[in-house]
């Protein structure tokens, strides 16, 4: 296999405090602030999840957030976003309502969808959060069409595509590049490159490990950075995202990853046969996007350790609260099993 990505995929480099310069206090604590509430609230999903509590599979992206949270900082409410199957951190990102994706998870009819979605089916319009599926890669074809109805609405809104590394092995994926360089569309795909798509290392599924060299192949431009680097994907998505929202057309973002848990759960996956170890695990702990945000910060004096531990302390408290609500709060009725699969029309039949 080639290996393209070189030091990006390896998890001795990159361990060094980020380049901050250029982005304003506000945008850093708050692209902080967010990293630490993702994390926070995926832990607590492990833990119950661990527990019993949580009856169905929760895939988790601790390790990941810079990736959301980088992109999400420039977008707009009337954009068309659209995840995957681990799109926790893209929806709170967005919306950072964790009673709401607690209760989801819970299949309780206060969460984001009713109850009706669990982890997987996650969907709020209203911050621009237009749905997550199970079904690997179905979302990215709906991005291009949503970046292409915005382009016929003569909005300068955009679609933006959450895709694995795994996904590209999907054929809808480059229909889906092909398409939107035809035709112009404003959508960001964002490649989260984990390195693993289920329990498979990238090494046993692609001949290299660079997905851009599908932008190349489609005439895309693209970014290939350091996904653990919040600062570094704010300032190359704020150049790409300028550029769609002027009528450039489709751009691509690889950013090389890799998840703290498994593929599913809260377990490591370092038994299942795949090429995951506990060595790796903790290496690309230490290079974790939130503590390297925190540390440069702090160097920096726009951010004290007495601060973050105030937050986080106060966090916790409302995370613990918020638990205890969604754990108490009530089934959808059963009657509701039908009410939202046919949509309702004012029209009588004649």
């Amino acid at each position: 296999m080639k290996n393209n990505l070189l030091d990006l995929s390896n998890p001795e480099k990159f361990h060094e405090n980020l380049d901050i310069k250029g982005i304003d206090k506000n945008t850093l604590i708050n692209m902080l602030k967010s990293m630490i509430l993702i994390r926070k609230t995926e832990q607590q999903l492990a833990s119950s999840r661990k527990e019993g509590l949580i009856g169905g599979p929760v895939h988790l992206g601790a390790g990941q957030e810079a990736i959301a949270v980088g992109i999400s900082e420039l977008l707009q409410s009337s954009d068309r976003v659209f995840g995957a199957h681990r799109s926790h951190s893209h929806l709170l990102a967005l919306n950072p309502d964790f009673y709401k994706l607690f209760a989801e998870v819970l299949g309780k009819e206060t969460g984001f969808s009713k109850g009706m979605g669990g982890s997987m089916h996650l969907f709020d319009q209203e911050s621009g959060f237009y749905g997550s599926v199970p079904i690997v890669s179905g979302t990215v074809p709906l991005a291009v069409g949503a970046a292409m109805a915005a382009r016929m609405q003569e909005t300068n809104d955009i679609g933006v595509a959450y895709i694995g590394d795994g996904a590209v092995e999907e054929g809808v994926v480059h229909e889906s590049f092909n398409l939107s360089k035809v035709h112009n569309a404003p959508v960001l795909f964002v490649i989260e490159n984990n390195l693993f798509a289920s329990h498979m290392h990238i090494s046993l599924r692609q001949p290299s490990d660079m997905i851009s060299r599908f932008a190349t192949a489609n005439n895309i431009p693209y970014k290939l950075l350091d996904g653990n680097d919040v600062c570094a994907i704010y300032n190359a998505a704020k150049e790409q995202i300028t550029e769609m929202r002027n009528g450039a057309g489709p751009r691509l973002i690889e950013l090389v990853t890799y998840r703290h848990y498994g593929h599913v759960d809260w377990r490591d996956d370092v038994d299942v046969g795949v090429a995951r170890s506990l060595d790796d695990i903790e290496n690309w702990k230490a290079r974790d996007p939130i503590s390297r945000l925190s540390k440069s910060m702090i160097i920096n004096e726009i951010w004290t350790i007495d601060e973050e531990e105030i937050y986080t302390k106060e966090l916790d408290a409302l995370i613990a609260e918020s638990w205890n609500k969604a754990m108490s709060d009530k089934y959808p009725n059963m009657n509701s099993t039908l009410e939202y699969v046919y949509a309702k029309s004012n029209n009588k039949t004649k």
